[in-house]
């Protein structure tokens, strides 16, 4: 059979039966397979507030400020949390990474994120970034450290 009426096949019995199991109620909708689809990436579903608050954490201009005065705070983490901006800039704007983010912000009071607030040029709401990370949280999946002291694996070929 030759290849473009295989895939055109394919593709009409593909459609056929989602139609079926549309038509008869066995497939989830919504939220529900946008969680089947997207939970194992870290993705959950957001309110439309929350995309707007989303939207609003990426003004981030990356000009450092927020990170004087957090060598202390940075070396105590162990290598948990790395500054401000890295949070603003990077985490905060990853859903996936959130879990991550969640950990870092542990490291930083909220006294200490309404100051940096107060000095930021583009007015980036700190503690509302970290309050949003913090709530969706749960959702987002924490990569497994990665032992570094030596060579890394070898995987089986797939040939």
């Amino acid at each position: 059979m030759p290849p473009r009426i295989k895939a055109v096949l394919l593709l009409t019995v593909a459609v056929f039966l989602a139609f079926l199991r549309r038509l008869f109620g066995r497939s989830p909708r919504g939220v529900a397979l946008f969680r089947r689809h997207y939970a194992k990436d870290g993705l959950s579903p957001l309110s439309p507030e929350q995309r707007d608050a989303m939207r609003s954490f990426g003004v981030c201009i990356a000009c450092g400020l927020c990170d004087r005065g957090e060598r202390v705070r940075i070396e105590r983490s162990g290598g948990a949390y790395h500054g401000v901006m890295e949070l603003m800039l990077a985490a905060s704007r990853s859903m996936p990474d959130f879990g991550a983010a969640a950990l870092a912000f542990a490291h930083v009071p909220e006294d200490i994120l309404a100051d940096k607030e107060r000095i930021c040029p583009t007015g980036v709401q700190m503690r509302k970034v970290a309050a949003f990370v913090r709530a969706k949280a749960a959702d987002a999946r924490i990569s497994l450290a990665v032992d570094a002291s030596g060579p890394p694996p070898v995987r089986p070929s797939t040939d």
